[in-house]
């Protein structure tokens, strides 16, 4: 099976129990701004991206958004493995930021393997471990750290993708570090004032990446 070639740690798994239910799964592909899953749907399947990236953001009642993590190449989603498991229902909400291609293994399927196949299930546990720890970070970002100090490391992190300038609006800055958009305007305001950065539509060009850097306590 050629998708199995995106997950090392799933094609390497030798057992029949994986082997019976990893021939279930149905390959799909959906288009940027898809919805794949509602606050308050019911979970329908297991779910593994081949390719594209899927947001998972939560809404609250004023409409502001806020970023828990992205599903990406290789990856499963926390929340759906989590609703699966505790037979939830969705508290977030997942988007397909771009086109994206997916493995899905009916509910039925993922029972079956978690229970009879160990290496499944160390791989389940395994990504949910590690989304925990990247939302326990986001947690103590939120909650303790100073917002100028966090945008200027979003700067740093995205120029390095990107180059020196950033294809972002202020909204989509602002959803990322869960904050309000008219924070994130007044802040990037300054920042162009002491000529850190340039502002143009729906651009933010990095001019002194290392006042950046020192304002995040990066060493030389």
């Amino acid at each position: 099976m050629e998708w199995l070639s995106n997950f090392p740690e799933l094609s390497s798994i030798n057992d029949n129990s994986w082997s019976a239910v990893s021939g279930q799964v149905k390959q799909m592909t959906v288009a940027p701004g898809t919805v794949l899953f509602r606050d308050g749907d019911g979970c329908q399947a297991y779910v593994l991206v081949i390719s594209g990236s899927v947001r998972v953001q939560k809404i609250d009642p004023n409409g502001r958004e806020i970023l828990l993590y992205r599903v990406e190449h290789g990856q499963s989603c926390m929340l759906t493995t989590a609703c699966l498991l505790g037979n939830q229902l969705y508290p977030a909400e997942g988007v397909a930021e771009t086109e994206v291609e997916l493995v899905v293994l009916p509910i039925k399927s993922f029972e079956s393997a978690l229970a009879n196949s160990a290496g499944f299930r160390q791989f389940v546990m395994a990504n949910i471990g590690t989304r925990i720890t990247d939302l326990m970070m986001l947690l103590e970002e939120v909650a303790f750290g100073r917002m100028d100090e966090r945008l200027a490391r979003f700067l740093l992190k995205h120029e390095l993708r990107s180059g020196c300038t950033l294809e972002y609006t202020h909204k989509q800055v602002a959803v990322e570090l869960g904050t309000a958009r008219e924070v994130v305007s007044r802040l990037l305001k300054d920042f162009e004032r002491k000529k850190l950065v340039s502002l143009n539509r729906n651009q933010i060009q990095v001019l002194d990446k290392q006042q950046l850097e020192f304002m995040v306590g990066v060493d030389k």
